[in-house]
């Protein structure tokens, strides 16, 4: 574990002073004691004679050759941070080593390690150097070719990027199998694997006519869970050639799941590697949300062989580059797959939820930081989301025409390279002949920028005047802003609902006035329709108005916006009453709008669902200047059980009218009919009586599907019936074999606002089923605790902060990179009360004060800074 504490900046770039043309590994495989022997082809790229500086880290260099001489002890010297120096080297030469590792002690899940017995790999970012010494950066790119000899009865299944080029016996019996990867590719973009694995195999005929084979990869007993997966790929292949014109371009492409895994997937070229949870489906084990998980995530690391494989970043500055357009392409894809509008709500519902906080904290970047401590730190949702938002306000101001003029340009000119990301928008400049000069302030600059909006209707001259101004507060070593340019898609709505005129707004300066003529009437404006930019708006709508706009709005995202700004308006009414003591009552325009949202026959189900559904808790929380998270709960729990009083006949006959028979289909309007049926049943829940809780005690039982099932144990176990332990203990019974199943079981019981949670939290800890060195296991029950319940974990006396502490620093010793997302819930801590903020404040004192990973060193630093 790294404790360094350096400083790496943009501003510092300097090309490589060595190429790496080819790089060729043998890896002979033991988990105590793994050999690699790596060839690596290297030439001087400068005239300057400079020693060579290799990257390296927790390895043991058993030999070491230059042009197959040894390399004398005083020739090269091994650094304090792992990596290798070699003086004076010729200026082109081969440089052969070899190295041995222990996958088996290996716990960070990054280099080669073991889940569950496989081998598998996680070089991005810098992983590859904890195999063997190389330049582990991404402007170095090289073509690999790679054997793998391991006993055959152990691990008959040998994968590694591009072709297999051979498979054969040797002499003592193991098995060396050979392959071939003709793309130049950065280290990170390596992967291997090795192991007892079933497969699913199929083809897919590319637009040229090429036969490509498919073949996805898990443990025999999780074979019949890939079908959902396979259909993905079919998916993403056809959609972007369709849409992008992209082929896929070698034989084969391959994905292969594993449980330990630190992220969501890997797109190493070729060989995708993903966490077993975005690839295993069956309608018993997974719920809408992983089937449509399942199909986005296989589709981002499909697109990636484009958007980040054969065009790469230079640098880990530029790492939106590949990841912010991978998530807009993959954003698209999903919208195109059906529920357009609320794939949009979900995505923009993530932005608030994760990346308007981390904006308006001590942790704030922009879409390209200027500098890092610990890479690793920086996978965040400014840099995947926000940058995934820049890309669509990109495309929204060209036009599609030029923007897919501009990624063709993008890919055809920079094919095989590791480029900037001023290199793509100078492509969009290229090919559209727009000056996107201050539009490259969204990379630059951080903050959430605010835009105030304000209308005057002028019925003599029938013109409608908006004025919009823009700011965008102080974030660290940021203090000056200058203005974005904004993309604001407004309409003007007349009193029935009519759009009198809609189109896109610029907005480039600090103020500007807009003015639409021939408006017979006031108009209302529906401004920012489909969140066209990553900002928060600010008009001043009387409730009466977010009523209308709920009810009328053309525009489906702003109907569901206008819903949530008028619960969360009264909402935050009814926290500073729960502060006073003062008596709690239901809003009568909400109440309303709610009971008209309900009886909309022809409105969407998943619509309705998502229109009718409260804003969250981390929602309201970031609206209030100081954060009282009891208070926020409570009033919450009171808004959620009055409209249920309320509504209860309306809402029990949407739960009855629901109800389905036959297969399970995860198609958008069979999602849609078990979203509206189980948002019926949560709202129901929150009356605590009987009659729901048999409701939801049947569905859990009799439900065919884990969407439904899973959906009934969250509402008993989230409430004080006497079923809760009882329906627990049944789904623990049922499932305890399934790991991924599992993992919900734990966050459920992680996130119950129940009194005493944090001790149930504590007793799951020894759960068999747990290992706090899984990731998916940390996150279920730690972070599901963390993050996801606020009446626990910011409990009065301070104890959800000590043992959340506890368990980063558990974490830090087995996995850096997970314990410092971890340690993430405890930056907003100067929002909250005085009591609060101390003992948060003291917790990251706490872990500042020991022996740190770099990576967690940083969060907290920054965190207390």
């Amino acid at each position: 574990m790294s404790t360094e504490n350096r400083t790496v900046r943009l501003a510092d770039y300097t090309a490589p002073a060595w190429r790496i043309p080819r790089i060729e590994l043998t890896f002979e495989l033991d988990p105590e004691s793994t050999l690699v022997h790596g060839v690596l082809h290297l030439e001087r790229a400068g005239d300057a004679a400079l020693p060579l500086k290799l990257d390296g880290e927790a390895l043991e260099l058993l030999r070491i050759a230059i042009d197959d001489q040894p390399l004398a002890g005083e020739a090269h010297a091994l650094t304090a941070d792992g990596g290798l120096i070699i003086h004076n080297p010729p200026a082109r030469f081969v440089l052969s080593m070899t190295t041995r590792i222990t996958p088996s002690a290996n716990t960070t899940c990054m280099g080669l390690y073991l889940s569950k017995g496989i081998f598998t790999t996680q070089c991005e970012p810098e992983g590859f150097r904890r195999m063997m010494y190389s330049l582990d950066r991404p402007d170095v790119l090289s073509v690999h070719s790679t054997r793998i000899v391991a006993d055959p009865a152990r691990y008959p299944v040998m994968l590694s990027n591009g072709n297999r080029v051979d498979e054969t016996t040797l002499e003592d019996g193991r098995r060396q199998s050979t392959w071939h990867d003709p793309f130049p590719k950065p280290t990170y973009l390596y992967a291997l694997v090795a192991g007892e694995l079933g497969v699913l195999r199929d083809r897919f005929v590319t637009m040229s006519g090429r036969e490509v084979g498919l073949e996805i990869y898990a443990e025999h007993h999780n074979v019949d869970k890939l079908g959902h997966a396979m259909q993905s790929v079919h998916k993403a292949m056809k959609w972007d050639e369709a849409t992008y014109g992209r082929e896929y371009d070698l034989e084969r492409y391959m994905i292969v799941t594993v449980e330990d895994f630190n992220a969501g997937a890997m797109e190493n070229k070729g060989l995708n590697i993903f966490n077993a949870k975005y690839v295993l489906a069956r309608p018993e084990v997974a719920t809408d949300a992983d089937y449509e998980g399942i199909e986005s995530v296989i589709a981002h690391e499909y697109f990636h062989n484009w958007s980040g494989n054969r065009v790469t970043c230079r640098d880990w500055f530029q790492l939106s580059l590949k990841e912010g357009f991978t998530v807009f392409r993959d954003q698209a894809f999903s919208a195109d797959m059906g529920a357009r509008a609320c794939r949009r709500i979900e995505d923009v519902n993530i932005l608030r939820s994760w990346q308007f906080p981390e904006d308006a904290g001590p942790l704030a970047h922009p879409v390209q930081p200027p500098e890092y401590q610990a890479i690793d730190n920086f996978y965040t949702t400014t840099v995947y989301n926000k940058g995934a938002e820049v890309v669509r306000m990109l495309k929204n101001l060209l036009g599609w025409e030029a923007f897919r003029k501009g990624s063709d340009l993008y890919f055809e000119r920079h094919d095989g390279q590791a480029v900037t990301i001023e290199e793509f928008v100078r492509a969009m400049e290229d090919a559209s002949g727009k000056d996107l000069t201050q539009f490259r302030r969204w990379y630059v600059q951080a903050g959430t920028p605010r835009v105030e909006a304000s209308g005057a209707y002028d019925a003599a001259a029938r013109t409608y005047t908006l004025t919009l101004r823009q700011h965008t507060p102080a974030t660290p070593g940021q203090p000056d802003k200058q203005p974005f340019v904004i993309p604001v898609a407004a309409a003007l709505l007349d009193r029935s609902g009519r759009t009198l005129t809609e189109q896109v707004l610029e907005l480039d300066r600090a103020e500007q006035r807009f003015v639409f003529e021939d408006i017979a009437e006031a108009p209302l404006p529906s401004l920012l329709r489909g969140f066209s930019a990553p900002v928060k708006l600010d008009f001043d709508y009387g409730d009466a108005d977010l009523a209308f706009l709920m009810a009328h709005d053309g525009d489906d995202f702003n109907r569901w916006e206008a819903a949530q700004r008028l619960m969360t308006r009264v909402l935050l009414t009814l926290v500073e009453d729960v502060k006073a003591g003062r008596e709690l009552a239901l809003d009568a325009g909400l109440n309303a709008a709610f009971g008209h949202a309900l009886h909309d026959e022809p409105l969407d189900q998943r619509m309705k669902a998502d229109l009718l559904t409260l804003p969250s808790e981390a929602w309201l929380a970031e609206q209030m200047t100081e954060v009282d998270p009891l208070a926020v709960h409570a009033a919450r729990d009171f808004l959620k059980r009055a409209l249920a009083e309320v509504w209860e006949e309306g809402l029990l006959t949407i739960y009855n009218l629901q109800q389905e028979q036959g297969e399970y289909s995860p198609s958008p309007a069979a999602i849609g009919r078990r979203r509206l049926k189980n948002m019926s049943l949560s709202y129901l829940m929150a009356l605590d009586n009987s009659a729901h809780h048999a409701l939801a005690a049947h569905q859990f039982r009799k439900g065919h599907n884990m969407t439904d099932v899973l959906a009934a144990l969250q509402t008993l176990a989230h409430s004080a019936c006497e079923d809760r332990a009882v329906v627990l203990a049944e789904f623990e019974q049922r499932w305890e074999n399934e790991a991924l199943v599992m993992d919900k079981w734990f966050s459920i019981q992680a996130t119950s606002p129940l009194p005493g949670a944090l001790d149930e939290v504590k007793g799951l800890m020894d759960h068999p089923a747990f290992s706090l060195g899984n990731p998916n296991k940390a996150r279920a029950l730690i972070g599901g605790f963390a993050r996801g319940n606020p009446a626990g974990f910011h409990a009065e006396d301070g104890a959800g902060y000590r043992f959340v502490a506890d368990q980063v620093l558990a974490l830090d010793a087995l996995n850096p990179q997970v314990s410092a997302r971890m340690a993430g819930a405890f930056q907003q801590w100067r929002r909250f009360d005085p009591l609060r903020r101390n003992q948060m404040r003291d917790e990251l004192s706490r872990l500042a004060g020991g022996p740190i990973s770099r990576e967690l060193r940083e969060v907290v630093e920054k965190s207390l800074g």
